[in-house]
């Protein structure tokens, strides 16, 4: 069992450790929990305030700060309370029965693995590049506040993902500043003896070494691993270098270092983890490791650790189209797990193409890492009710013949940790009227208990977040002018730019061709006027990030600097660069309506506009992702009609028009429609409702407490009665599996007669199971779902034998007359308890 040490590491021995109360500080700057739960904030800041405003880093700055000035506050009186008290708080917190324990005390569930290749925790620690690391930093928070046993696994960045600079020209720069791990809040891990914990990876020809590291998030882990060890060649030791390196074949290799490093990393560190939860197809490799594993502590064979282990696996898909899936071409999985898979998992190469291929014989077809998480787990699900259908869609392919209602993907969708997004006066709010630990448990009474507060409180704690973004726009838009280059009277002027009091729209996203972030400029006179009204004066915050390689999206940020610094738009819109979490964090705060305009269905979820919720903001988005079910007119406005139209620009047009007008006819006017008093009484309602209706409904207490409901606590159940006794369970499964494989093909229907008496059709049906035993098959009589319905599945029992026949039988089954008798017809589906169908079996017999 390795342990974390801090002092037998030379990062530490340049530290004043012999001061005393330094080790609280160091407990407290270590912990990501102060990322948000703001209590730490004034040490840093009373430790070096200019630093602190900087890089809100609490371990940077009790490394820069200087030792006297330490002994100074450390013999404080107050300071060292102060300290002490956040220590025992911390401490308590950690202790005390959260919602988990509370509601689960027998669970079977005492750890789920997340496996992520990013996640947004703090601006302290830059490994993340957007929704993906949102949704699994939000989610490991929000396990924290819940007590849900959750370690994360993901890779350690020397660059992370890039910074952004404009330059002079309205062009983007990509930069990428190195990620000093001894800046960063994060430990190494060490083994009993005080070596620093390393795995070594077999790629084809040569090892690499791994080292390992923790990230403290309350009472949850995140471990990290990187290639960056002396032991490795120069060309390995970059294989962590950048998020998302550019290349099949480096992208492959993070891949595996995650999947199979991360899953080797439980072991070493004696964690046994009945749930792996995949968070996107990156990780899937994961799922091989798990069954080697489980190989090897078992002598069972692939097929049946497989069959044991899946039971255990959930895949969170992201993905919105077929093109965003990874995908590697055969000859570089022969390569780099050609002999892992002789060697380890004892299978052909064939076999192993077989899991990430839509068509196993098909040589020349690549192999996707979806397909390979959808093999290897025990449920699926999308990150909205929109992306649930989607994926059906997209993963139909792989269950031929089923109707797409029952391709097995579900949804639980996303939800953002609402304590890292509020400010600091939003938390006041909430707070007062909802209690201060309304995200520790249930959140059934905070919608009534939000509808509580005041018109005039809550437009005065609107007027105070407006206020609060234009400071930090006019201050960071000046720095970013400064470094650009900029004339001194334009970075002077940046200083003065924009009024507290006029409506202010945010746009923030990845700039990316299908988010359609130039729609609003799609006609840029007409947005000039409304921006410039002098009765109505609007103004937009926009920020973003174009990847390095996508040229579009880059000519799309270069599109909206050239509108900018034209003279007539300047005063009405800034384009702040470098979109990173903090700057996000004063968006999302301070903006009155926050836009969104993806081309619907692309947008699996985006989570950027729940976070404008909980702070009185207002969204204004396609009807995509989860805007498609949280919208009704009373908390927000809608773009677009529920449809799919592509990539039309015609329908692009049609709907930059649609926003202008919905911004004209009713945004616009009812912001600055005021009563006697000076408030927006039709503007406050909505925001109320927005409010109260959708901030706990998409929050990401809601959602991990679904997916622990939902998926954990069931898929540590069901793994282990199929790990149970080296997998006996398993083993029977495979061979009805393989007997279903063999004698599927003799399957067969015969006559079907239906007759309508009483209102009711009563259907008889012939059915030729030949040597498959009725107990393995499921007959039943199926009609499709109407307006949306769920299909009927109706199971037809055994009635008789067919006398002379083999295997013959008479099935039946009664239903209403409310549908003509000619909606329904017979199937026949595999059945075995406990194996969930078509997933794991995917054969199926009409009748016709």
């Amino acid at each position: 069992m390795a342990k974390q040490t801090r002092a037998s590491h030379p990062i530490y021995s340049l530290l004043p450790i012999e001061i005393e109360g330094f080790d609280s500080l160091v407990e407290l700057a270590l912990d990501m929990r102060s990322s948000w739960n703001h209590a730490t904030d004034e040490i840093w800041r009373q430790l070096n305030s200019e630093l602190w405003n900087l890089t809100h880093n609490p371990w940077v700055v009790l490394q820069t700060v200087s030792r006297d000035q330490l002994e100074r506050v450390l013999t404080d009186h107050e300071f060292r309370k102060n300290i002490d008290d956040l220590l025992l708080g911390k401490h308590q917190a950690e202790k005390a029965q959260a919602w988990f324990q509370q509601y689960h005390p027998q669970a079977p569930l005492t750890c789920a693995a997340y496996f992520s290749m990013e996640f947004m925790l703090s601006e302290a620690l830059p490994i993340y590049s957007g929704g993906l690391g949102n949704v699994a930093g939000d989610q490991l928070k929000a396990a924290d506040d819940l007590g849900v046993p959750v370690v994360g696994l993901c890779l350690l960045y020397q660059q992370g993902y890039f910074r952004q600079m404009i330059d002079k020209n309205g062009n983007q720069q990509a930069l990428f500043p190195y990620n000093d791990p001894g800046q960063l809040p994060i430990t190494p891990l060490r083994q009993e003896n005080g070596d620093w914990l390393r795995l070594e990876i077999s790629l084809p020809g040569y090892s690499v070494w791994l080292r390992a590291w923790q990230v403290q998030v309350g009472r949850v882990k995140l471990y990290l691993l990187d290639s960056n060890d002396a032991a490795n060649f120069p060309v390995h030791r970059g294989i962590t270098s950048e998020l998302y390196g550019s290349g099949p074949e480096l992208r492959l290799k993070q891949e595996l270092l995650l999947g199979i490093g991360g899953w080797r990393l439980l072991e070493a560190l004696g964690i046994h983890p009945e749930v792996c939860h995949l968070n996107e197809g990156h990780a899937a490799f994961a799922v091989l490791e798990r069954a080697r594993s489980f190989m090897q502590e078992t002598g069972q064979p692939f097929e049946v650790a497989l069959a044991a282990t899946r039971a255990g696996n959930l895949f969170t898909t992201h993905t919105a189209v077929t093109a965003g899936f990874d995908r590697f071409a055969p000859s570089l999985i022969d390569q780099y797990l050609g002999g892992y898979a002789k060697q380890r998992l004892n299978i052909t190469l064939h076999d192993l193409l077989a899991l990430g291929r839509q068509n196993p014989n098909d040589s020349s077809e690549s192999f996707n890492m979806a397909y390979l998480a959808i093999r290897g787990s025990g449920a699926v699900n999308g990150v909205s009710r929109l992306h649930g259908k989607v994926s059906r869609h997209l993963f139909e392919l792989l269950f031929p013949h089923w109707p797409l209602d029952e391709v097995p993907v579900g949804h639980v969708t996303n939800g953002v940790h609402m304590p890292s997004w509020d400010s600091v006066a939003a938390d006041e709010l909430w707070t007062n009227v909802c209690s201060k630990d309304r995200w520790l448990g249930t959140t059934e009474t905070l919608e009534q208990d939000i509808r509580s507060i005041s018109d005039s409180k809550l437009w005065q704690f609107r007027i105070d977040a407006g206020k609060s973004l234009v400071e930090y726009a006019r201050e960071r838009f000046s720095r970013q002018l400064d470094a650009s280059g900029a004339p001194v009277d334009a970075v002077e002027g940046a200083k003065y730019l924009f009024d507290p009091n006029a409506l202010t729209l945010g746009f923030a996203r990845r700039f990316t061709t299908y988010k359609r972030p130039n729609l609003l400029l799609h006609d840029p006179d007409r947005l000039l006027r409304l921006l410039s009204n002098p009765k109505r004066p609007v103004q937009l915050v926009i920020a973003g990030k174009a990847h390095p390689e996508d040229l579009a999206g880059q000519a799309l940020i270069h599109e909206w600097i050239n509108f900018i610094r034209q003279p007539e738009a300047w005063p009405h819109i800034v384009f702040l660069s470098d979109y990173d979490m903090l700057l996000t964090e004063h968006l999302v705060q301070g903006v009155d309506v926050w836009i969104n305009t993806p081309r619907r269905p692309w947008e699996a979820c985006g989570t950027s506009g729940m976070k404008v919720l909980v702070n009185g903001g207002i969204n204004l988005s396609e009807l995509d992702g989860w805007w498609a079910e949280a919208y009704t007119p009373e908390v927000g406005w809608a773009l677009g009609d529920g449809l799919e139209h592509g990539d039309d620009p015609a329908w692009d047009a049609a709907e930059a028009d649609a926003l202008y007008d919905l911004l004209e006819q009713e945004v616009i006017p009812e912001f600055y429609t005021r009563d006697k008093n000076g408030i927006p009484g039709a503007w406050v309602a909505r925001m109320r409702e927005s409010m109260a209706q959708l901030t706990p409904r998409f929050s990401a207490n809601r959602t991990v407490r679904e997916y622990t409901e939902q998926h954990y606590l069931p898929a540590a159940l069901a793994y282990m009665k199929r790990a149970a006794n080296k997998g006996a369970v398993a083993v029977q499964i495979v061979n009805w599996r393989k007997e279903m494989e063999k004698l599927w093909p003799t399957l067969r229907f015969g006559e079907m007669k239906v007759q309508t008496e009483d209102k009711q059709h009563v259907y008889e049906v012939q059915v030729y199971l030949n040597d498959i035993n009725q107990d393995a098959v499921r007959v039943e009589l199926y009609a499709d779902g109407i307006n949306g319905d769920a299909p009927v599945r109706q199971e037809m029992k055994p009635l008789r034998q067919l006398a002379g026949s083999l295997g013959g039988h008479i099935y039946g089954a009664v239903v209403s007359d409310d549908r003509p008798a000619t909606d329904y017809t017979a199937r026949l589906i595999p059945y075995y308890e406990g194996v969930e169908v078509p997933l794991e079996a995917a054969k199926i017999l009409w009748q016709r």
